[in-house]
């Protein structure tokens, strides 16, 4: 009987067999090759060596790969769980003790913030008024009026806020006003930022009286209703007093850097409503955040 054999299969034996001779030397090779290993002990060592180093040299590369491909699953439960151990801060909790005098037994503490871990997926940081865009919104718990902090220190406040992403306020905007202390002091003054360089802020209303150095540390107040107390916001850069001022210009090295916002976390305090309520009773100029 004679058979139709497709004309691929024909070039494929006719190159096997114009190629016979080279692959019978290479199967040779390997034969000999692998009979020389299992008959000689040292040849057998060398053979078992390169093959770990060839092999183990794949598995890494496709180790690390792997590994990469996980970092942003990584970042983010890191990012989130960070968020429930900064929640747990005995320093961020109100005593909530009925007792006019209370005893260390009858303290009763309880949670004054919740922190949300978001990513950041828009940002801007060239702009005299800069926003900041998250992958968090209404329906994970994100409102308006919530201060936004990085690991390194503040970033901004929300203030739009859809089903799934939220907008924020970043620092570097010329509407933001941020009452902020000098942490060696404790005087309160104003962070501002003057719209020219991302990396430094304003620190005006110090009184000129305070003695302040380069590298003291500003934090902020606390007495805003968005940011906890003690938030980190940079570090004295430059102190001016002019002759016969009241008040310093101080010139803040921001610690976050604005330009490398990854995760960030949105500060719920809890307690915001009823001291907003209170605060709605008296007159205000400009708010602080």
């Amino acid at each position: 009987p004679v058979f139709d054999i497709p004309v691929k299969m024909q070039n494929l034996f006719a190159f096997i067999w114009k190629n016979s001779f080279y692959f019978l030397f290479v199967l040779l090779l390997v034969l000999s090759v692998v009979l020389m290993a299992r008959n000689n002990y040292y040849h057998r060592t060398v053979m078992i060596n390169t093959t770990n180093e060839i092999t183990g040299g794949i598995l890494l590369v496709a180790s690390n790969f792997s590994d990469y491909m996980k970092l942003k699953r990584t970042n983010r439960e890191l990012a989130e769980e960070n968020a429930k151990l900064i929640s747990q801060t005995k320093e961020l909790f109100l005593d909530a003790s009925t007792k006019a005098i209370p005893s260390p037994d009858s303290n009763v503490l309880i949670p004054q913030y919740e922190f949300i871990a978001a990513k950041v997926i828009s940002n801007s940081v060239n702009r005299r008024n800069n926003y900041i865009k998250l992958d968090k919104g209404r329906f994970q718990g994100i409102m308006p009026n919530m201060a936004v902090i990085s690991p390194a220190g503040i970033v901004g406040h929300i203030v739009e806020v859809s089903n799934h992403f939220s907008s924020v306020m970043s620092v570097l905007n010329r509407n933001s006003r941020i009452s902020a202390k000098h942490k060696t002091s404790n005087h309160v003054g104003s962070l501002l930022w003057d719209g020219i360089d991302y990396r430094f802020g304003k620190l005006v209303d110090l009184p000129s009286h305070v003695k302040i150095f380069q590298g003291d540390t500003i934090v902020t107040s606390g007495y805003s209703h968005l940011y906890p107390e003690g938030v980190i916001i940079g570090t004295v850069q430059e102190a001016i007093l002019e002759s016969g001022a009241s008040f310093y210009n101080v010139t803040v090295s921001f610690s976050t850097d604005f330009n490398r916002l990854s995760y960030v976390y949105v500060v719920n305090n809890l307690f915001y409503n009823e001291l907003d309520s209170l605060q709605q009773l008296q007159p205000q100029n400009e708010p602080l955040r």
